[in-house]
């Protein structure tokens, strides 16, 4: 089985997109490579849009074995973020 994939889509011009940007960098951090984190703007990334049917950013998009486990629209918190992708890790350790 895989590593759970983070997934931020971002726009540069997005000041909550900053913010997002800087708690996956937090948990990045903390967590390590147990988690393959992926940043994407959505501007160089068009292609990406329609594929995950992206509306707003920032959207996070959290995948495990090639499907999406969750998807927040907006900022999504730390905590939250942690105790999903830790759950993710233990159940497939």
């Amino acid at each position: 089985m895989g590593r759970p994939v983070l997934i931020d889509f971002f726009s540069a011009w997005c000041e909550p997109c900053k913010k997002q940007t800087a708690i996956v960098d937090e948990l990045a951090a903390r967590i390590g490579d147990a988690v393959e984190f992926r940043k994407i703007d959505v501007g160089e990334r068009r292609d990406l849009i329609a594929a995950y049917r992206l509306v707003i950013v920032p959207t996070v998009v959290i995948e495990k074995d090639g499907k999406v486990v969750k998807r927040f629209e907006r900022l999504a918190d730390t905590d939250t973020l942690e105790t999903i992708l830790t759950s993710l890790i233990d159940d497939h350790a």
